[in-house]
């Protein structure tokens, strides 16, 4: 517990995380394919008793936030997409329609108990026709499709 010492004794002090362990569970959507028996499963007797799934992904950070962006400019973010199993994982990312100006750029493969890098990449542009008082607001949800589940990547900018 984090409540007490080695000793038993109430903590004086909190315990400070290391910054590796500060990711998040992404929002998702379940999918509900039963998992196959030969998918690269790893059976293990430390694993055997084990309660909590042994497989997933996490974002870090879980959302992006470009901020205020000029118009006609590119801008890019690195999201890391790590496999926090024990099983190798396969995932692919269903990329957002052309008028948000988003594009993910990715190498496609298994990822076996590490992590990749997801390149956001943004084009700010202005699509809306009417005056908008000078800011026009990008928000949409990237899907990161994988064997078990669809993450939600919230990105979102506003472009001057």
């Amino acid at each position: 517990s984090l409540l007490v010492n080695c000793a038993g004794q109430p903590r004086k002090e909190k315990v400070k995380l290391p910054s590796c362990l500060h990711s998040r569970k992404p929002n998702s959507i379940p999918n509900k394919k039963i998992e196959d028996p030969v998918a690269g499963k790893v059976n293990t007797s430390s694993l055997a008793t084990t309660r909590q799934p042994l497989s997933g992904f996490h974002l870090i950070p879980p959302r992006v936030t470009f901020g205020v962006l000029k118009e006609g400019c590119t801008y890019a973010a690195t999201v890391i997409l790590k496999n926090v199993g024990v099983n190798f994982s396969r995932f692919r990312v269903k990329q957002p329609p052309p008028p948000t100006g988003l594009r993910v750029m990715y190498t496609p493969g298994p990822v076996a108990g590490l992590q990749i890098e997801l390149e956001i990449e943004i084009f700010a542009m202005v699509t809306k026709g009417e005056d908008t008082g000078g800011l026009e607001e990008v928000s949409h949800d990237i899907e990161i499709l994988t064997e078990t589940e669809t993450l939600l990547l919230p990105v979102r900018a506003n472009i001057l």
